[in-house]
């Protein structure tokens, strides 16, 4: 069964002044849509079409570059766009399973955002920040190269996302040009902590879906 572009959870402006309208519409019409495009004519034909996409994630050391760049752009912003909310940002609430894992994990929600935007703004050239459940069930803040992610046997550091942020330039350029830091600030003012708390639920629960 070939992959689907999911639908778009707000309006191409709900996330405006934060995100504008033009890059969401670019953003999602064209570079997610290309990325499932391109994933379906890679796995065209072959056993891969029977994969879930996170199968294809865990074990893509064994596919093409072409299964890997693709399936993990899919992946990446399926898992972006959900995180976000025009009603998302500020802290999660105390009595959120991720206010309490955060404070465990990170001593305070001041010292996980400031761990989390340096990831995002050290990261080379384009990639994702990423906030991570391990397989011990703690929290860990890392980044990946490309359309890359923690999910992937080839990543540096494993785990499973349940927060991610596009570092790459054409989700920020045509309104922050240079300036990815304050894209990045702007990024907390959208944090959707509802979503971030049930994909932390189901990481718990080994069985985190997209």
């Amino acid at each position: 069964m070939a992959f689907k572009l999911p639908d778009l959870p707000y309006g191409y402006d709900a996330l405006e002044p934060h995100i504008d309208a033009r890059t969401m519409e670019i953003h999602y019409t064209k570079h997610h849509n290309g990325y499932v495009t391109n994933l379906n004519k890679a796995i065209e034909g072959t056993d891969l079409e029977n994969k879930s996409l996170v199968e294809l994630m865990l074990h893509v050391s064994n596919y093409s570059t072409a299964v890997r760049n693709n399936g993990g752009g899919h992946y990446n912003h399926s898992l972006f766009w959900k995180v976000m909310s025009p009603n998302g940002g500020g802290e999660p609430s105390a009595q959120m399973n991720i206010a309490k894992a955060i404070n465990q994990s990170f001593g305070s929600f001041s010292a996980f955002k400031e761990q989390f935007a340096n990831a995002a703004a050290t990261r080379f050239g384009s990639g994702w920040a990423w906030l991570c459940v391990s397989g011990n069930d703690e929290l860990f803040i890392t980044s990946t190269p490309n359309q890359d992610n923690p999910l992937m046997d080839v990543a540096e550091k494993r785990g499973m996302p349940i927060l991610g942020l596009d570092v790459w330039e054409h989700a920020y350029y045509l309104n922050y040009q240079n300036r990815r830091p304050d894209y990045i600030q702007s990024f907390f003012n959208l944090i959707n902590w509802q979503e971030v708390t049930e994909n932390y639920n189901e990481a718990n629960k080994g069985a985190m879906k997209l």
